[in-house]
């Protein structure tokens, strides 16, 4: 019911095309643990890749609107940067760390690329 965006059709197609896998794991409890979260449902992190020494993180704008959004990790982010499609740092690029993770600005269905270069 609703618009795409009220009834989370995006969600339910990754949910769809690319279910969770269960694998069996000692009986120890673990404690509950994500590399990331967005704070926007109209953001999509597609993609975080690993390089030697940082993360290449990709997400964009699905709901065709402008937004603000905060990134956060746990993981150890010494700096992030705004980079181009090929990985490659964008001058004037630098995002601050904030308490809430790093703030993101997107228009309608803007695709970005942040690196993020972590401590040892």
């Amino acid at each position: 019911a609703g618009s795409f965006q009220e009834a989370g059709v995006i969600q339910q197609a990754y949910n769809l095309n690319y279910p969770l896998h269960v694998v069996p794991a000692s009986s120890a409890q673990c404690p509950a643990w994500s590399a990331f979260s967005v704070s926007s449902p109209a953001i999509v992190l597609e993609t975080a890749e690993n390089r030697p020494e940082a993360v290449v993180v990709r997400l964009y704008e699905a709901h065709g609107s402008t937004v603000t959004a905060w990134l956060q990790t746990s993981l150890p982010v010494k700096e992030a940067m705004l980079c181009d499609l090929l990985e490659r740092p964008a001058a004037q690029g630098h995002v601050p760390m904030e308490q809430r993770g790093l703030k993101l600005s997107f228009s309608p269905f803007r695709v970005l690329s942040v690196l993020l270069v972590l401590s040892r």
